[in-house]
């Protein structure tokens, strides 16, 4: 009966402390710690998200990372610009043109690799210069920016315009492979993990988006897609997002270094054998951005200097150059 008394006694005492030092967050600093990413539902940014979740990674920066999937990139866009994610992964260009319509994102990069040109095993294609009267398929559509780079390369080196004296033909990555691999493509532009599969099919690169842009004067492995955030005038968002950004790059030194690490992602790579699955971590491992500073957001300027001289205001709209405050301060390292 005594030991009840006391116990009681002690509940009533702390319940009697003031309300400043129970140690709860408020609910406006537990959102601070919330970030929202639209993502799609296939691709390679799903094998850094698992790598992050698999490891804890988000957990130890003290962020909650929730990941909504959409069906295509307009979709996820959407749904960005409408505040139901805060983050989505896009490209460079994208940015440029929202900022020049006055909305104000910030870009962080994902990786650098590019897309390729491909030709069957065994063509007798050997250059870009031998892009005459043959049938290439180009995946993203006349603005694909692999595509831009290669005509605008082709057009300064050799003096003509694939699109012209080649029959360029336009579709869906998986729809294009099928052709290629039938035999109905002379060439094939196409995005790096496709491009991947073909090369552990015994396919070859004929060239490739880097290749392209030293071509015209810029630096390889420029990073093109990344996180992209709003630039909140406040700043309410900026811990979360510089602790995702942590998260992320911790993520990619995982992949970077250690191969164990990789089989949980298998099934989400798709790898058919282990000559795609070694083929597509290479590519990734091949692609992740060694540091990112001045050099680098001066190097990304550069080259979308190139595509807008190459896609004009068909691609870029009225943002004919790259503002250096379009990059994330914490995407820096």
């Amino acid at each position: 009966m005594r030991r009840t008394s006391v116990s009681i006694w002690i509940m009533l005492a702390l319940l009697a402390l003031p309300v400043s030092l129970v140690p709860a967050q408020s609910s406006a600093q537990a959102a601070e710690r919330t970030l929202r990413l639209g993502v799609l539902g296939f691709g390679t940014v799903a094998w850094e998200l698992e790598t992050i979740r698999g490891h804890g990674l988000a957990e130890a920066e003290g962020l909650e990372l929730q990941v909504r999937e959409f069906a295509g990139k307009q979709a996820a866009a959407i749904a960005f610009q409408g505040g139901e994610v805060d983050a989505i992964v896009t490209d460079i260009v994208w940015v440029a043109r929202q900022r020049a319509a006055g909305r104000m994102l910030r870009f962080a990069p994902f990786s650098n690799t590019v897309g390729a040109l491909m030709v069957p095993a065994g063509s007798s294609l050997q250059d870009v210069a031998d892009l005459k009267d043959v049938k290439i398929g180009v995946a993203g559509g006349p603005l694909d920016k692999s595509w831009l780079l290669l005509r605008a390369l082709v057009k300064q080196r050799h003096g003509f315009d694939p699109a012209d004296a080649a029959s360029p033909v336009y579709g869906a990555p998986p729809l294009l492979q099928q052709q290629f691999m039938k035999g109905q493509l002379d060439a094939l532009i196409t995005f790096w993990h496709f491009a991947a599969r073909l090369e552990a099919a015994g396919h070859h690169r004929l060239s490739d988006m880097d290749d392209m842009v030293v071509g015209l004067g810029g630096t390889a492995g420029t990073s093109l897609v990344g996180y992209v955030f709003r630039e909140d005038a406040d700043g309410s968002s900026a811990e979360a997002e510089a602790a995702f950004l942590r998260a992320s790059r911790a993520a990619k030194h995982i992949l970077l270094h250690d191969d164990a690490a990789w089989l949980p992602l298998r099934p989400l790579m798709r790898a058919s054998d282990d000559a795609v699955f070694e083929t597509l971590k290479a590519r990734f491992r091949a692609g992740i951005p060694p540091r990112f500073g001045d050099a680098e957001i001066q190097a990304a300027r550069k080259l979308y200097d190139l595509l807008a001289g190459a896609g004009g205001a068909q691609l870029v709209g009225q943002a004919t150059t790259l503002d250096a405050a379009a990059f994330h301060p914490a995407a820096r390292f």
